[in-house]
């Protein structure tokens, strides 16, 4: 899934931000085999970790924090090195070894999400270590950044205005690719989700399991994929929840992406509607209309916020985007849209858009933070701000090897632009800027495209959401198909992006089969939790 965070009102804040990387992998890998544990390697697979309180972070005493070492270029095992942050959580009954969790992304840190959602795994605590990590260039693992091209990048793609110029848009892209790569140091040249895969069967083998157990989410089904396709005869019990796309390129995932989000928005319009509260009154198809014209209001006459700086259309879209991931916020979004259509105010809503931060912080690039020394781990204070997004774009480009030349964007932007709108009203502009981030970007791996597809492995659960507006449900299907019959489809006919947090069913059916091997039947499914909580339709 090509994410397509919150850009533009976040950016200023350096809280989240639309940033972009650099990354560049080989086409056509050679397969992993048994063997994948010489030529080099095996002072990495020989490892242990040396688990300890985790330090420098306000935690639970129950977590524990570690890393592991794999080379920064596995082609040089015997040259640099990186380390790569670990946590977990200890089995509290008889553990059968570890289960490994991704929590997507790509470029989410595991270590913070396991430390502040940890609660809703521990029942696998029954069976499992719950471990997870920081993938390289990510978190503490060597951290990428942007730097001040950060806001060159927001500022480059920020509106309609600068995409009438796409040549200078793309020249601005191009000069931003370069500081990326300069800020971010030799481990920009290594990321992608081939080499994380290849970190996993390292963390595998220092946990001391034959075999990996794993829960991944939205871009962790894409990283569980490929280590399934790498490592066949490794995988243990796998779960892949809110599955990602394996095939599609990056214009038709943002053509996905906005289309899922709009038919999310026009869910919640039809839930918010049926409430005498709701600020577009109780007709669904009016709401509809407001909502655009609510953004073109704001994207003509910006409303000033408490920090000074202008609240635009897109910033609302990106607010009702990040609001839409799960049905539990609604009655957030709906609160904070009142806000701002009776008062004026957008605080509830750059709520959403900071992903909760609603405080100035630190500006990316404006204050040189402390580097590690190269390869070990950083310290939680000296993450770069703009991390998250200068890693979902490294990782995202390098997982990519399209690159259309300027004249072929620039050509076709008009034309993507329609199919963008008539997709989404709402989303389809915001979503657009996303074809244009991996230009000046190497071509990345056809790996993915090419060889993630008709595996030999045990069975894996495949779990899509029907009313997810990130992963469509369709992905599920045809990603379950292109891996052929070791995956087994639930189908969660709930709303929200992932089902294991918000459906009680996806969660007992995970947890049955990561403890106990219990299988659901292909093709089975979990009732919307609102129709009959916990129902299920076999």
């Amino acid at each position: 899934m090509l994410a397509k965070l919150s850009t533009r009102l976040s950016a200023r804040r350096c809280a989240v931000t639309g940033a972009l990387g650099l990354a560049l992998l080989g086409a056509g890998l050679p397969a992993a085999g048994a063997d994948d544990t010489g030529a080099g390697l095996s002072r990495f697979y020989d490892q242990r970790i040396r688990w300890s309180a985790c330090e420098g972070m306000d935690v639970s005493k129950d977590l524990q924090c570690g890393k592991v070492t794999v080379p920064l270029d596995y082609d040089r095992p015997k040259a640099a090195t990186l380390d790569l942050a670990l946590a977990r959580y200890r089995a509290t009954g008889d553990s059968r070894g570890s289960v490994l969790l991704n929590f997507g992304g790509p470029g989410g840190s595991g270590v913070r999400e396991l430390a502040s959602s940890g609660k809703i795994f521990m029942h696998l605590t029954n069976g499992y270590d719950v471990v997870t990590f920081d993938p390289r260039g990510v978190g503490r693992s060597s951290p990428v950044s942007c730097g001040p091209a950060t806001m060159d990048i927001v500022e480059a793609t920020d509106g309609d205005e600068e995409l009438t110029d796409p040549q200078d848009v793309l020249r601005r892209l191009r000069d931003a690719a370069a500081e990326c790569a300069r800020h971010s140091g030799p481990v920009l040249r290594h990321m992608g989700t081939v080499d994380a895969a290849r970190d996993m069967d390292v963390i595998r083998r220092a946990l001391g399991d034959d075999r990996l157990n794993y829960l991944g989410f939205s871009y962790g089904t894409r990283l569980g994929a490929v280590y399934a396709a790498r490592f066949p005869d490794r995988v243990g019990r796998m779960v892949l929840d809110g599955v990602d796309t394996l095939t599609e390129p990056l214009t038709e995932q943002g053509l996905a992406g906005a289309r899922g989000q709009q038919t999310a928005l026009e869910h919640f319009l039809g839930w918010c509607v049926e409430d005498i509260a709701c600020p577009f009154g109780q007709d669904a198809r009016a709401a509809r209309r407001q909502v655009v014209q609510l953004v073109a209001s704001l994207d003509a006459d910006p409303l000033p916020t408490g920090f000074g700086e202008p609240f635009t259309g897109q910033d609302m879209v990106g607010a009702i985007g990040q609001a839409l991931y799960s049905k539990e916020l609604w009655p957030s979004l709906e609160r904070a849209l009142a806000q701002l259509m009776e008062g004026g105010d957008t605080s509830g809503l750059e709520g959403f858009v900071s992903g909760g931060v609603t405080f100035p912080v630190r500006a990316a690039g404006r204050a040189e933070h402390r580097v590690a020394a190269a390869g070990d781990l950083t310290d939680p204070e000296d993450v770069p701000m703009d991390n998250l997004p200068a890693a979902l774009m490294a990782i995202n480009c390098a997982d990519d090897p399209d690159r259309p030349s300027a004249d072929r964007v620039a050509g076709s932007l008009e034309r993507l632009r329609a199919r963008y709108e008539e997709v989404s009203p709402v989303f389809g502009r915001y979503r657009l800027v996303q074809v244009l981030m991996c230009y000046g970007r190497p071509p990345g791996t056809d790996y993915i495209r090419e060889h993630v597809k008709d595996l030999d492995t045990a069975k894996m659960l495949l779990v899509g959401t029907r009313g997810d507006p990130a992963t469509p449900y369709h992905w599920t299907v045809e990603t379950a198909e292109r891996l052929g019959p070791s995956a087994v489809v639930l189908d969660n006919k709930g709303e929200g992006h992932t089902g294991y947090a918000s459906s009680e069913c996806v969660h007992r059916k995970v947890d049955d089969f990561l403890l106990y091997g219990s299988l659901p039947p292909d093709g089975s499914s979990c009732g919307a939790e609102d129709d009959d909580a916990g129902a299920e339709d076999d």
